[in-house]
């Protein structure tokens, strides 16, 4: 190993410009807080598919309120993962679309989940043992 370069993930000062993903304080960690939210997560995946206005988003993603996806719309544009276009109609139309930078993250999005429903009755599985060994019912992910 050379000298600079440190042996465990995500401390990789040494040789490049990442940080500690461990440390409260790193880009990197904060950038991870949002991709993996479960709201961004379907935003991206729903912009993928076609452009949308604020309304069918909403419509279309079961549960987000207007003030989260608000929130979650501004916190995507400012990270360069969606675009908002303004058009100066009465009422004013906004539309909201993917860029190429949000598309470039899409398919590890879809890596995650296609790996969630293909493992899902192994966690079912799992969430039954440890219940039935702890003594307690918690809500199941399903």
């Amino acid at each position: 190993m050379q000298e600079g370069t440190f042996s465990s993930h995500g401390h990789c000062r040494g040789t490049t410009a990442r940080g500690d993903v461990f440390a409260a304080d790193c880009p990197t960690r904060r950038l991870l807080d949002r991709i993996a939210d479960k709201w961004s997560t379907l935003i991206l995946l729903t912009l993928h598919d076609q452009p949308m206005r604020f309304n069918g988003l909403k419509r279309r993603i079961d549960g987000v309120s207007q003030k989260m996806l608000s929130q979650t719309l501004r916190s995507l544009e400012r990270d360069g993962l969606v675009s908002r276009s303004v058009v100066a109609t009465v009422p004013v139309s906004v539309t909201y679309a993917i860029t190429p930078l949000g598309a470039s993250l899409v398919a590890s999005l879809r890596a995650m989940i296609d790996w969630a429903e293909t493992r899902m009755p192994e966690v079912a599985a799992a969430q039954a043992a440890y219940d039935t060994i702890s003594g307690r019912s918690v809500p199941e992910i399903a």
